[in-house]
C-alpha cells in the first residue's frame, strides 16, 4: 500500500501542477486575448529579506513565477528552507506558483574532475551554504544529484506539489558533463536570456534601480527567462521590490504575460514526459 500511496502521490502532485498551467496560463498580465507575447520570471533564493514585500506585489499584480529554491543563508538568522519559512512556500504555492531545486547547500560547479573507478563523473565544487560553506572539494555525479533531489524533496515536503523537474546551477556555472549527470538523474537545467539578467546582484554605486529598470524595459523581448532574487547581500539599494513592480506593469503594458516554466513551450513537454 504505501509504494500505491507514494504513486497516487506523485500522480495528484503532477495533475495540480498542470491545473496550476491551464489555470493561470492563458489569463495572466493584459487579459486571455490580449498577450502579445510571454515571458517567464524566476526567483532564485538568497537572504530573503524582500520575499514578503516580492510576494505582494506578486499577488497585487496577479502574476505567477517559478522559484527556483536552495536552503541560504536568511537575515533572521536560519535558512530559506527552514521551518521558519514553510508557512511562506505554503502560500506561494496556493497562490499558484511553482518551484525547482537551485542545489541544497547552493553548491557552485567550479571545475570538472574527471570519473571514478566505476565511469561516473566527479565535480570540484564550492557551496555558499550548509556545514561546508566556502569550500572547495570534489563530489561524485550520485552526490550532485543528491544536492538537486534534496531541495526538490524540501519544497514537495513544505508545498505538498512535486516540484518541476527542472533545477538552476548557482551562478548558471555548468559544464557538458554536469547538465548530463543532472540529465541522467532526472533534472534539466534552466539559465535565463541575456536581456532576462535583470541586474539586481549588481552594484548600487554602478547599476541604480533606474538605470536596471530601464534596460530591462527597454531589451526584454517575448520568450524570455528572467532572473531576479530573494534577496542579495551585497547590493546595498536592493532592486527588489523598488524595480519589480514598475517592470512587471510597463511589460504589461507591452502586451508581455507572465507564465511560469510549466507553460513554456520547451519545459511543458517535460512535464508531459514526467507524466505517471
Amino acid at each position: 500500500m504505501r509504494r500505491a500511496d507514494r504513486r497516487w502521490g506523485k500522480i495528484a502532485s503532477f495533475f495540480a501542477i498542470l491545473l496550476i498551467a491551464l489555470s493561470h496560463g492563458w489569463a495572466l498580465g493584459n487579459g486571455q486575448n490580449d498577450c502579445k507575447g510571454s515571458v517567464y520570471l524566476t526567483f532564485d533564493t538568497g537572504h530573503m529579506g524582500v520575499a514578503g514585500l516580492v510576494a505582494q506585489v506578486l499577488a497585487r499584480q496577479d502574476v505567477r513565477v517559478t522559484f527556483f529554491a536552495a536552503d541560504e543563508r536568511t537575515q533572521d538568522g536560519g535558512s530559506s528552507l527552514d521551518e521558519h519559512w514553510a508557512p511562506w512556500w505554503r502560500a506561494r504555492a496556493a497562490e499558484g506558483h511553482v518551484f525547482a531545486s537551485h542545489t541544497m547547500s547552493h553548491l557552485y560547479w567550479r571545475a570538472d574532475a574527471g570519473v571514478d573507478a566505476a565511469g561516473k563523473a566527479l565535480f570540484r565544487v564550492r557551496p555558499s551554504a550548509g556545514l561546508r560553506a566556502e569550500q572547495t572539494f570534489t563530489v561524485t555525479e550520485d552526490q550532485y544529484c543528491q544536492e538537486i533531489r534534496s531541495a526538490a524533496q524540501r519544497l514537495q515536503a513544505m508545498t505538498g506539489l512535486q516540484p518541476l523537474p527542472l533545477y538552476r546551477a548557482p551562478g548558471g556555472k555548468t559544464s557538458p558533463a554536469l547538465l548530463g549527470a543532472a540529465k541522467r538523474c532526472g533534472y534539466t537545467h534552466v539559465g535565463w536570456s541575456p536581456a532576462g539578467f535583470l541586474g539586481d546582484e549588481l552594484a548600487s554605486e554602478n547599476h541604480s534601480n533606474q538605470a536596471l529598470l530601464a534596460r530591462s524595459l527597454r531589451d526584454i523581448r517575448s520568450g524570455d527567462i528572467l532572473l531576479a532574487h530573494l534577496g542579495i547581500w551585497s547590493r546595498k539599494d536592493p532592486w527588489a521590490p523598488a524595480v519589480l513592480e514598475p517592470l512587471i506593469q510597463g511589460l504589461k503594458q507591452r502586451g508581455l504575460c507572465f507564465r511560469t516554466l510549466a507553460e513554456h513551450p520547451s519545459y511543458a513537454l517535460l512535464l508531459r514526459q514526467a507524466a505517471p
